[in-house]
């Protein structure tokens, strides 16, 4: 509970007023829909940032929900959320460039406007391109390939702003003018539900304006459609961003808005419309000025009608408030200013200003003030604040305003709840407390045991056995990680994994842990902040390795941000199932006390029962459908009961029981629950409940008429607390009811009732096309944003998972890496064979230890004894051997699953779709991964398919072992660090593990951060979608008749039950519903409501024993009623149990209970000689491990074997049953039950089973123990469920002796032992011998009977001949299924062998293996005598030589020379040859030795250089200093691009963080030069304003000598005495002087004479440089004495830098030329998708300058040239693509290398190249469907052109002529393809852009410019912008 002195759960900022929650009152706020929400647009207006803070506004305000939580960010400008990333406008929907041209065209009169995201593949190429059905998916290489991020240590950008979410418009509809599309016009359009289903258009449209009119009637409407229709609308926010409103306008705006916040069905929409009000000049300007104007209005009439506006406006202050506590108060603020003043002097003019306005007005002023406060205190940063109504000193905080989710004081100080029981024998004091009781034991419930296990954690840390630990309220799983998001329908979940080697204990289809719904928290800071989640998908494959869904709710979704799949936590889970009790808590707190039904009867307990309201003494029912028709026509005509009706209330006219077909009991109970508006009817076992109450329905039905309300049409709820029971009412309401039905619940198993869920309904022809048209056009809007959001999401989260699959290729990793750790980690070693080897397969797998080469063998070899996971792992393989296939049980955690699941919530995922996404993330990590973890089929790495020969399996598999070990350790290297770190092979093994692990984290941040913002899209408007679901939802449920629904159902559609007002709620198994559960199905409405069931069988479950038990959460409202002697009737004829088995019920249980006439006709069973028995023992049971039961395989074994026995008697399967008290004897009995013995046969455990039935029963009891515990055994409830299930035939095994100490459980056996049914043995009876009987007491003893009948052999003689083998058997009598298993005698073949099969197998072919010569090789061999030797593949080792002249093995290993296709020759093993004669490529590595246009010679190699067609790039080392004083450290360039280390400028107070080559921020803080004579006043980044100090410093050095600085300088570290000769030597020429004085330089640490020291400094020059010290050429960057020098250069070299990066504005300019060229490039964007993104996002990135911009504008050219290729390569022969697209990918290839600039060798390699390959795509496509024409001369010309096209040499001048001159002769013969590519043009280059290298130089005027290292005496004299001589 939240209180004084509560520590929230989330961080806070350290500020004052942490240490409690603010009180404050805001009974004004009817609403508050913030839940936590807003995550961006809280801080815009203080600038603040939103990550800190758990401000939430109070339950019964909001709707926390674990899948909601966030709605898109408002505002008009783009803001900063989390991340850094821009977000949208207010409404999610608002885009800056909705007219700009990307339009989408008419579809069946809908417009849909579309924005341009960055994983469109689907993109318009022009303008006539549609979206198609459910849209293709991006392929699985996305943009997230970081090696085409540009330069070696840029990481994915923060994200920009995806503005602008699609949007659907009626072309036809004109907001202003009030016109509706008529439903017609486009029959199709809304039948797919789902989000891909809408085909949406292209087409310009303009925004609808909103006008008057349109305001006017959209006032008629309700609340919902009024919020939906403006949120949907794009018109709103031109609307709101007028500054001038006439007065009657704006006071309609008002009026409709605050109309529009009054649904509490639409929060998300409420939210996003206020997120616009917040942001708009109405409320800053319009308000205030009308409200200003009021002042000095003079008419009296429209003073008088002012407080009615006011009212208004006060109104949507205070929505506004509730909502944005943190970001509307500034807003506000001005309107708030006036409307006081503005009040008074309305007041004073005598105008009627009413006490409420004036209170309300004084509530928002004081919450304002107090908004403030906190802002100022910097604790308000976010719109999540808590705001709580005060409490008096010491009252208990009230149950609407607490938090459902536990607070950090219940965790950590074990605060006792304030609780009260609930009242069970009389009434209670007021409904107040009646839901507050309720509400606090329900928390209390799911709190507990979270609690209380966390407390128990918290003490367990430091155990060192704290995994083995049990803990009895929670369970905890380690090592816990947050893997990646996923979308669902509800919103974003996270695929989380655990460590599940502590929990190999457990069988997941049997367990309880993890089940949807059920809450788990996580930590990773002991508790200290937290993250809770609901279990959202649990797949029992997926759970058992550790896999498992998670709906975060809204706080810690907040906290998510910054979470990684390295991050480490704790997770636990407790047992409840947390969605049932958010739902029914949240309800609690949302009910108003007036709003609750009967209360007279519920709270006050008052036993005087009225009939219900619509019925009057007159009111007359129609029974006949009902009555049975066994009565001859006459008889039936003169009762007259067909013919006419009869007065419900009069008892007397009612038709006899006999003609209704019930009994005595159920005429009582149907004429309860017809007349009375509260009935309550029990159920003993057997007695007809449900087919009572299907009578009670079909009267209902057939009398509608009587309770139908004439305005709205109002359904009957049928709620059951489980599926099965819905499905068994339902399916019974279906034989008369053949429509008007909705199902809402878990899965159905009812093939007849799969048509009437919500799901199948709303995809009804013509559903969505009926639906109102604000409703159908927010659907397309948010499905589609949905869409674009998922497409997104989806490749960075595909990444995200599969950096945890294994090792990152080094080359995804690179823009991770420090170039000198890239340097060293893949030219580290110089071996060649190594980096032949590890070339072949990836650097960093040797690195680290995985490799295959020799280096790496011995580690593979040894990496078992650092695993101590690898035993665990053979123990895992041994455990999976073949074993037999068990019969299927109905697992509890499927069942209870079952129940849980809405069916509408379920993932709709197609399996189909799911695994080809499964496919997809596995051929995504075979791309990136070098190794992976484990492989999956179809998707094996080409890495490792070379490696299988090198290493053997068990090798492999020890690597494998070993990275996963280590992967999943959790140390990393810091950055300090690795900063220090040179060579990277020279680290230990661990060290390069944290290293790596370094890298992969900052490489997961960069994804999280860079698909935050998608997230938080998606989220947004799933959530909005969720709302418009249930509006749907509404109109489905408003037409039904019938509403059935489980209680999870009707807990979590609450809302849409208030406005159905069901009329009349019937809930079966009343008894087992918690009593919260029942009030929250309950509407104001309701004025009929009937329970059934049976509070003598199962109660409701309750977590916590001590609360059900001394609290009486246990009792739910049907029992509290009847045992405050409320009327009922209770049903007392039973038609199920023989009287054997009901005697055991009657009287023990129930005191009346009779049998039905038809239960006394029951056959006998078969085989047994009595109907009902009990198998007394005393075999002890086992306790298991996991969750707390037991199991007794004794008792397993005999009914198994029981179980057998009656199907050898030949009973069906179908009926029998076994049961079980207990869960862990289920998985006992499975192991013992193979499917092919048992299938058919139900196993259950009893609570499960309530409401079956089956022929014949076998009951385990399980409990047997020494001391005599006999646990829900010894529950009456319990027992009853057990004994009353079957109809014909119980058998019953169990320890009686320990269960007789059981009051209950003694007078059953006494029962039993009077009749004779209870003994240590059971007595079998044989049907073919029934003189011959069986005593069995154990499953051994029924070897006795082995087929069921007796231990006599059969001797029946069968059709073949040989006798019947088996024991006697009652089954199969005619031995028509028998097979005989004796050998078959016939004779097969001439030599007279014999059939080897058995006599009931057909013969085959004769297999008697004889002597053969094979004719092939003359080998002697023994074959199969059917085989002929042709046939026979000969077993001898093969004797051939190979064509190398080796005798034939696998694998040649000498070495011969080859010549390579380059020309060059080499050596390469034996074996390799005949690979070269398949194709197989060998690298080259002939030495390039090419002379490049830089002058010096290439490093490279023939393969590396691409036979010289791409050359490496020159690495000769540049070493020129830089303006910064710093030595290039690029490789040789033609100009040196900004400087890439790290900046050196500091001051005293700070040091910059960024490149040396990027501007620096100038320090802000004042200047500390100061001294007792002097004091600089300007800031520390500007020039000082004061003198230097000449005065010698008066203090003491450490040797007491006196110090020879000056004042207020540093003192010098040399002593004038001590180093006398150090300092005086000469310098500058005054060292010697008697009052010289000294200053030590703080950069170098030299010291200088002050005199000379000034000078040097003060010289002025030309040159741009920083002064150095004269001795060591340190450059001095920090010296307080020369602080002003200092600055000066430092900014004459930031204006360099400017100067170097290029003009802003021309960046701009050039920035969106090459924007518009990229957007209307559709050809590269077809074809090049993912390079196209990566030009966009290069495009979009801060900090361009004029160099990048010329990088990126030579990419575009050159990647538009190889799309233009792409795009043309259909034009030519198929057989011809393949070679042609493998050298444009070579190119492409070269093209994606990282680089700062192109150099001029790389252009012209480049240029060249795509030359080459235009000329020949021409060629090729001149020739394609040529043939008829080619002469053999033109063939000829043809080849020799193709030689020179296809070689792999560079494509010289030469080579063009010559080719040129070959396509101009054949022209004539073979015509121009029109490929769209000139040939003869080439690809624009832009040349060098920047400055050149040299020296910098400023001007007398101040102007910079640079002089080349050619430039001359002249040119530096002169300035190129003025003219102006140097100085």
């Amino acid at each position: 509970m939240e209180g004084a002195g509560e520590k929230p759960w989330f961080p806070r900022p350290r500020a004052a007023g942490r240490g409690h929650t603010d009180r404050l009152d805001t009974g004004f706020m009817r609403r508050g829909r913030n839940r936590t929400n807003n995550l961006s647009s809280q801080a815009a207006q203080s600038g603040e940032s939103p990550k800190a803070s758990d401000y939430t506004l109070p339950p019964g305000q909001r709707e926390e929900r674990c899948d909601r939580g966030r709605v898109p960010p408002s505002g008009n400008d783009k803001r900063r959320n989390q991340g850094g990333q821009a977000n949208s406008g207010a409404t999610g929907q608002w885009n800056k460039q909705e007219n700009e041209g990307r339009r989408v065209r008419h579809q069946g009169g809908q417009v849909h406007e579309r924005s341009k995201g960055p994983w469109n593949d689907q993109e318009n190429e022009g303008r006539g391109r549609r979206y198609q059905d459910g849209q293709t998916r991006e392929r699985a290489r996305g943009p997230w390939n970081v090696q085409e991020n540009e330069g070696r240590r840029r990481t994915y950008p923060g994200g920009q702003a995806q503005e602008g979410a699609r949007e659907l418009r009626n072309g036809q509809e004109n907001e202003g003018r009030g016109k509706r599309m008529q439903p017609q016009e486009n029959p199709h359009f809304y039948q797919n539900p789902t989000p891909g289903g809408a085909q949406l258009s292209q087409q310009p449209q303009q925004v609808k304006r909103i006008g008057y009119k349109f305001l006017e009637s959209l006032l008629q409407k309700d609340p919902s459609e009024i919020v939906i229709t403006l949120a949907s609308s794009l018109g709103l926010k031109e609307l709101l961003s007028q500054t001038a409103m006439k007065p009657n306008f704006l006071q309609l705006i008002c009026q409709v808005l605050r109309k529009a916040c009054s649904s509490r069905m639409d929060r998300q929409s409420i939210q996003q419309l206020l997120g616009v009000v917040k942001e708009s000049n109405f409320l800053k300007i319009c308000l205030p000025q009308y409200v200003s104007d009021m002042m000095t209005e003079a008419v009296p009439a429209v003073r008088h009608q002012y407080p009615v506006h006011i009212s208004n406006i006060i109104s949507l202050l205070q929505d506004l408030i509730s909502i944005f506590p943190a970001s509307s108060v500034q807003n506000i603020s001005i309107l708030l200013t006036v409307l006081p003043a503005s009040i008074n002097t309305l007041r004073a003019s005598g105008v009627d200003i009413t006490e409420e306005m004036e209170n309300n007005l004084n509530k928002v002023q004081m919450l304002v003030q107090h908004l403030q406060e906190k802002r100022r205190e910097g604790t308000l940063r976010a719109d999540n604040y808590t705001l709580l109504q005060p409490q008096a000193d010491g009252q208990e905080e009230t149950y609407r305003t607490m938090t459902i989710y536990p607070t950090y004081n219940e965790i950590h100080h074990d605060e006792k709840p304030f609780l009260r029981p609930n009242i069970v024998s009389g009434r209670y004091e007021s409904t107040s407390i009646y839901l507050d009781t309720h509400f606090r034991l329900l928390r209390e419930d799911f709190i507990r045991p979270l609690r209380e296990g966390v407390l128990e954690l918290l003490q367990s840390f430091e155990d060192k056995g704290l995994r083995k630990k049990k803990f009895d309220d929670i369970r905890i799983y380690f090592d816990t990680r947050i893997i990646r998001p996923l979308c669902s329908p509800s919103g974003i979940v996270y695929k989380v994994q655990f460590d599940v080697k502590p929990l190999k204990f457990v069988r997941w289809q049997n367990s309880k842990r993890l089940l949807y719904g059920s809450l788990v928290c996580l930590s990773k800071d002991h508790f200290e902040t937290c993250l809770f989640a609901a279990v959202s998908n649990r797949d029992n494959a997926e759970v058992a390795n550790g896999i498992v869904q998670l709906c975060f709710n809204a706080q810690s979704q907040a906290l998510l941000a910054e979470i990684q799949p390295s991050d480490s936590f704790l997770m636990v889970e407790t047992t409840a199932y947390f969605e049932a009790y958010r739902h029914v808590l949240e309800g609690l707190q949302e009910i108003q006390e007036e709003d609750i039904p009967f209360q007279k009867y519920i709270v006050e307990c008052d036993a005087q029962v009225k009939s219900p309201a619509y019925l009057t003494m007159d009111t007359a029912y129609n029974f006949a459908p009902l009555m049975k028709d066994p009565l001859p026509d006459e008889e039936r005509y003169t009762d007259g009961l067909r013919t006419q009706s009869v007065q419900v209330l009069d008892p007397k006219q009612w038709p006899s029981m006999e003609a209704l077909g019930l009994d005595e009991s159920q005429m009582q109970a149907l004429n309860l629950a017809l007349t009375k508006e509260l009935a309550i009817i029990q159920g003993p076992p057997g007695t007809g409940k449900t087919y009572v109450g299907l009578k009670i329905v079909e009267a209902l039905l057939t009398n509608k008429h009587v309770w139908q309300s004439t305005v709205q049409k109002s359904p009957i709820l049928i709620v059951c607390y489980t599926n099965h029971a819905l499905d068994q009412f339902l399916e019974g309401i279906y034989t008369f009811q053949k429509n008007g039905m909705v199902r809402v619940g878990g899965r159905s198993s009812s093939e007849v009732l799969k048509q009437f869920t919500l799901r199948e309904l709303r995809k009804k022809c013509g559903f969505r096309h009926n639906l109102p048209m604000h409703l159908r056009r927010a659907y397309v809007n948010i499905t589609s944003e949905m869409k674009q959001a998922e497409q997104k999401l989806l490749e960075g989260a595909k990444h995200l998972e599969c950096t945890t699959y294994g090792v990152l290729h080094e080359r995804h990793l690179e823009a991770f890496i420090a170039p000198q750790h890239w340097n060293s980690l893949m030219y580290g070693v110089d071996d060649e064979e190594f980096h032949y080897s590890a070339s072949k397969h990836s650097m960093i797998l040797e690195w680290l230890g995985l490799g295959v080469t020799v280096f790496t063998q011995t580690a593979a070899e040894n990496t078992g004894a650092d695993d101590p996971g690898g035993q665990q792992e053979r123990e895992r393989d041994w455990e999976g051997g073949a074993e037999e296939e068990l019969l299927e049980i109905a697992e509890e955690a499927d069942l209870i699953q079952a129940d849980r699941v809405i069916e509408d919530e379920e993932a709709a995922k197609p399996q189909g779709r799911k695994e080809e996404e499964h496919r997809a993330v596995h051929e995504l990590a075979s791309m990136l991964l070098a190794m992976k973890l484990e492989d999956q089929e179809g998707t094996a790495q080409p890495q490792q398919k070379t490696m299988e020969w090198e290493i053997t399996a068990a090798q492999r598999k020890k690597l494998k072992q070993k990275m996963k070990f280590e992967l999943r350790k959790l140390s990393a290297m810091t950055e300090l660090e690795a900063k220090a770190i040179q060579d990277l092979w020279q680290l230990d093994l661990s060290s390069r593990w944290r290293l790596y692990r370094l890298w992969l984290q900052t490489y997961q941040r960069a994804i999280r951060q860079r698909i935050l913002q998608h997230e938080q899209q998606y989220q947004a408007a799933a959530e909005r979608l969720m709302e418009l679901r249930l509006q749907e939802d509404l109109c489905i449920l408003k037409e039904a008749q019938i509403v059935g629904m489980t209680t999870t159902g009707a807990a979590k559609y609450r809302q849409i039950l208030q406005k159905v007002e069901p009329r009349i709620v019937i809930v079966e198994e009343a008894a087992e519903v918690l009593e919260a559960h029942t009030i929250t199905t309950l509407s104001k409405a309701c004025q009929h409501l009937i329970l059934i069931g049976d509070h003598q069988q199962l109660r409701p479950s309750a977590n916590v024993y001590d609360l059900a038990k001394n609290f009486n959460l246990e009792v739910s409202l049907f029992e509290r009623l009847v045992k405050v002697d409320f009327p009922f009737v209770c049903l007392k004829y039973q038609h199920r149990m023989r009287p054997e088995i009901a005697q055991l019920l009657s009287p023990h249980i129930y005191q009346e209970l009779e049998n039905h006439p038809s239960v006394l006709t029951y056959e006998n069973v078969k085989g047994v000689l009595s109907n009902l028995f009990f198998v007394e023992h005393e075999f002890p049971e086992q306790e298991i491990q996991e969750g707390k039961s037991h199991q007794n395989p004794h008792e397993a074994q005999f009914v198994v074997e029981l179980c057998k026995y009656f199907l050898c008697q030949d009973y069906l399967p179908s009926q029998i049953t076994i049961l079980t008290t207990y869960t862990g004897q289920l998985f006992c009995l499975r192991k013992l039950m193979p499917a092919k013995t048992f299938a058919g046969v139900k196993v259950h455990v009893v609570d499960k089973y309530q409401g079956e039935e089956n022929d014949i029963i076998l009951l385990s009891l399980v409990r047997s123990n020494k001391e005599e515990k006999s646990g829900f055994l010894q529950i009456p409830n319990r027992i009853c469920v057990a004994l009353s299930r079957a109809k014909k035939g119980l058998y019953c095994i169990g320890n009686m002796r320990m269960l007789g100490k059981v009051p209950l459980w003694s007078k059953i056996i006494h029962t039993l032992r009077e009749k004779g049914h209870i003994g240590p043995s059971l007595m079998l009876s044989c049907q073919n011998h029934p003189e011959t009987k069986t005593l069995v007491s154990t499953a051994a003893d029924f070897s006795k009977v082995p087929e069921g009948g007796c231990s006599r052999p059969c001797e029946c003689r069968l059709s073949c001949g040989h006798v019947c083998t088996r024991a006697c058997h009652p089954y199969d009598t005619q031995h028509k299924e028998y097979q005989c298993l004796k050998p078959c005698q016939k004779v097969l073949c001439a030599d007279g062998h014999r059939c080897l099969r058995l006599c009931y197998e057909p013969c085959g072919p004769c297999m008697v293996r004889v002597e053969k010569t094979i004719s092939k090789c003359g080998h002697l061999q023994m074959v199969p005598c059917s085989t002929p030797d042709s046939e026979f593949l000969c077993q001898e080792p093969c004797q051939k030589k190979l064509n190398c002249g080796h005798t034939c093995t696998t694998w040649c290993p000498e070495l011969v020379p080859v010549t390579l296709k380059c020309g060059h020759k080499q050596k390469v093993k034996c074996w390799i040859t005949e690979e070269m004669k398949r194709g197989k490529p060998v690298e080259c590595k002939t030495k390039c030795s090419a002379t490049l246009e830089c002058g010096h010679v290439c490093s490279g190699s023939c393969h590396t250089c691409f036979e010289g067609r791409f050359h490496k790039p020159c690495n000769s080392p540049c070493k020129r200093f830089l303006v910064c004083s710093h030595k290039c450290q690029q490789p040789c360039t033609t100009e040196c691009p900004p400087c890439q280390l790290p900046c050196q400028n500091h001051c005293v107070h700070s040091r910059c963080q960024k490149k040396c080559g990027e501007l620096c921020f100038p320090c802000a803080e004042p200047c500390e030069w100061q001294c007792q004579h002097y004091q600089c006043t300007s800031l520390c980044s500007e020039p000082c304003n004061r003198p230097r100090c000449n005065v010698p410093c008066a203090k003491l050095l450490r040797c007491g000598h006196p110090c020879v600085g000056l004042c207020g300088e540093p003192c010098p570290q040399k002593c004038l005495i001590c180093d006398r000769e150090e300092l005086t030597q000469i310098f500058f020429g005054f060292e010697e002087d008697a009052d010289a004085r000294f200053v030590q330089l703080e950069d170098c640490g030299h010291v200088f004479e002050s005199q000379g020291l000034d000078h040097y400094m003060d010289e002025d020059n030309d040159v741009i440089k920083l002064k150095v010290c004269p001795i060591c050429q340190t450059p001095i960057r920090k010296n307080l004495r020369y602080g002003t020098v200092v600055k000066r250069r430092l900014d004459e070299i930031e204006k360099v830098k400017e100067k170097i990066q290029g003009p802003a504005q021309e960046i701009a300019s050039s920035r969106q030329r090459l924007q518009a060229a990229l957007m209307g490039n559709a050809v590269l964007q077809r074809n090049l998708p993912v390079k196209y993104l990566m030009l966009e996002d290069k495009l979009k990135a801060s900090d361009l300058s004029t160099k990048s911009i010329g990088l990126i504008e030579n990419q575009l050219n050159f990647y538009n040239r190889i799309a233009d290729l792409t795009n043309s390569m259909s034009k030519i022969d198929a057989s011809e693509r393949q070679g042609l697209r493998k050298r444009l990918d070579e190119v492409q290839e070269w093209l994606d290398k990282p680089r700062l600039s192109f150099t001029g060798q790389e252009l012209s390699d480049l240029q060249s190249e795509l030359q080459r390959l235009t000329y020949l795509l021409s060629l090729l496509s001149r020739c394609n469907g040529a043939s008829a024409r080619i002469t053999p001369a033109l063939a000829a010309e043809i080849a020799a052109t193709r030689k020179i096209l296809e070689q792999t040499k560079k494509f010289t001048g030469e080579d063009e002529a010559a080719v040129k001159k070959a396509l101009a002769r054949l022209s004539s013969a073979l015509p121009s393809s029109g490929l769209g590519i000139s040939e003869a043009e080439r690809v624009q280059i832009v040349g060098a852009i920047g400055c050149p290298r040299g020296h910098w130089f400023k001007c007398r005027n101040g102007h910079i410019y640079v002089i080349g290292e050619c430039g001359g005496a002249m040119e530096r004299s002169r300035c190129p912008d003025c003219g102006a001589k140097a100085k």
